[in-house]
């Protein structure tokens, strides 16, 4: 399956995989095309975000619907859209269930901080959806015509982070924050950075030398710049 992509104003990244970069945090949000499913990854900053993402998704599929969801991890700017997609069906790393229903107050500051009016950010995470599906290592999803890896890769960037492998003539791989390319990786409060250069590692044995890998922020980059900057990881949290 292929659709105009740039007609809409994501960027095509294989037949049936394309992305968007979201405005204001430039983080990604990128959509996998089956015959009988669609998978989104990631759903912005707001439910109006997430409903627009929604719309351009439906549009881009001819009026289908998101079917599955995958949330890279428990920041504001990656999850608070998802109550826009009803009847979806959620997938997330072990625990993040956990952070986005304990820390749902901190999740709200934390987008008001970063600019996301408070009105927006007290809705959003009013209705804040909770993965229905957590994945311990790796899980396979059957879209119709096509599979993709769901791989629990963390900890690293946060406690749970999930990366999507979506194969192909090219592999695709979904990295999340993990991996960012315009500006530094961000360690906040939850980051693990002694894990961190592993999860990269496992993002490199996921896709291999020639897979197509997609920063939570930023341009999309080759295994090259993945080595690079989990080399730069590693010398600034003195890991090994």
């Amino acid at each position: 399956m292929d659709v105009s992509w740039e007609d809409f104003g994501w960027e095509r990244l294989a037949d049936g995989v394309g992305r968007r970069r979201l405005p204001v945090w430039d983080a990604t949000t990128a959509l996998v095309v089956g015959e009988e499913g669609a998978l989104l990854y990631d759903t912005g900053a707001t439910l109006r975000e997430g409903a627009a993402i929604r719309a351009q998704a439906q549009a881009l599929m001819g009026g289908r619907r998101v079917t599955h969801i995958a949330l890279s991890h428990p920041h504001f700017d990656h999850v608070l859209g998802t109550a826009a997609f009803s009847g979806t069906e959620v997938y997330g790393a072990v625990g993040i269930d956990t952070v986005l229903t304990r820390d749902r107050d901190a999740l709200r500051g934390d987008a008001v901080r970063h600019g996301v009016a408070e009105t927006d950010a007290l809705e959003a995470t009013d209705v804040l959806v909770a993965p229905h599906h957590l994945v311990c290592g790796e899980w396979t999803l059957e879209l119709g015509g096509r599979q993709v890896l769901l791989a629990n890769v963390g900890p690293g960037h946060s406690g749970h982070d999930l990366a999507v492998l979506v194969p192909g003539s090219r592999e695709v791989v979904l990295c999340g924050d993990l991996v960012e390319e315009s500006g530094d990786p961000q360690a906040g409060p939850d980051a693990i950075p002694s894990r961190w250069p592993a999860a990269l590692d496992r993002l490199l044995e996921l896709g291999g030398e020639e897979a197509v890998y997609v920063p939570g922020h930023g341009a999309v980059v080759d295994a090259a710049f993945l080595r690079a900057q989990r080399d730069e990881l590693a010398r600034r949290f003195g890991v090994s």
